[in-house]
């Protein structure tokens, strides 16, 4: 497959033309990569089984793993799902933004899409480039992260290109997210409190003064067991996943420095600023 990278820095004239293209892509049935205000997003027709089927191949990901359907505006879940008060309060509190409400779906959404469970994951993004697409496709993108299943999620088109070129139609290059964290999901209960299925952007101490009641899954700390159904996208398989050993180092900074100078090959750090010159004193060749 032939993948059109084009760029929509700054969002002018010129980049919404080529967004008018993107869309009719997604009418189409194929696969456009876009930037959001968390990390980029492998989308298509959520309405279209066949194409929310391609997303599920060119990730390489389970068809049992949900997809999150974008849509324009907030109250355009109410096309696709049963919305609730609980609903309403979540989207004047946090959308545009990085929340992700789990509700009962309609059936113009398929079971493809779902991961063939009776509700859809929904959020309404804030990046302008990823509003535009989907108005300008006049329908909901289905979209997980722009990465083979496994993988790191990608926060930039350069991260994209390296795993999907030649699996998508078009890359479109909207800058670095601004957030470069997936989505806090939450899916709301019968009695209208929540309950956090991914944790991300938005903390459980921000939901809950909004809706009081806010419990956290036994899938954010733990597996699923064997049989136990996924949700939504984050909670059954290998995730957020680099290639490389990652190691978590908790001591003294002395105590670090020596263990560092002590390991062979390139060595990348995460470290605290007041940390970073002590470091990189002891070890030049790390990537502070």
């Amino acid at each position: 497959m032939e993948t059109e990278i084009i760029r929509a820095i700054p969002l002018d004239a010129r980049a919404d033309a080529d967004l008018v293209r993107a869309a009719k892509v997604i009418r189409d049935g194929g696969l456009v990569v876009f930037p959001t205000e968390t990390v980029y997003g492998l989308g298509a027709d959520a309405t279209s089984a066949p194409a929310a089927a391609k997303i599920y191949a060119a990730k390489g990901r389970p068809s049992d793993n949900p997809l999150i359907i974008h849509i324009a505006k907030p109250e355009d879940a109410a096309l696709y799902t049963y919305t609730t008060p609980t609903y309403e309060k979540l989207a004047r509190a946090f959308m545009p933004g990085p929340l992700t409400v789990i509700l009962p779906s309609r059936e113009n959404i398929p079971k493809t899409t779902r991961g063939g469970l009776d509700t859809v994951a929904v959020r309404c993004p804030s990046h302008p480039v990823a509003h535009r697409l989907i108005e300008l496709s006049g329908v909901p993108i289905a979209a997980p992260s722009a990465n083979l299943s496994g993988s790191p999620s990608p926060t930039s088109a350069a991260h994209v290109i390296d795993d999907m070129r030649g699996r998508v139609d078009m890359i479109i290059d909207g800058g670095p997210s601004e957030f470069g964290l997936e989505s806090t999901i939450v899916k709301i209960e019968d009695d209208g409190s929540l309950t956090l299925l991914r944790p991300g952007r938005i903390t459980p101490e921000e939901l809950s003064a909004v809706i009081p009641t806010v419990r956290i899954a036994g899938a954010v700390t733990e597996q699923l067991k064997d049989g136990e159904v996924a949700l939504s996208p984050g909670m059954k398989y290998r995730h957020y996943a680099p290639k490389c050993p990652v190691f978590l180092l908790d001591g003294k900074t002395d105590a670090v420095r020596e263990y560092l100078k002590a390991r062979e090959g390139h060595i990348a750090v995460i470290a605290y600023s007041e940390d970073i010159t002590a470091l990189r004193t002891a070890c030049p060749d790390a990537d502070l």
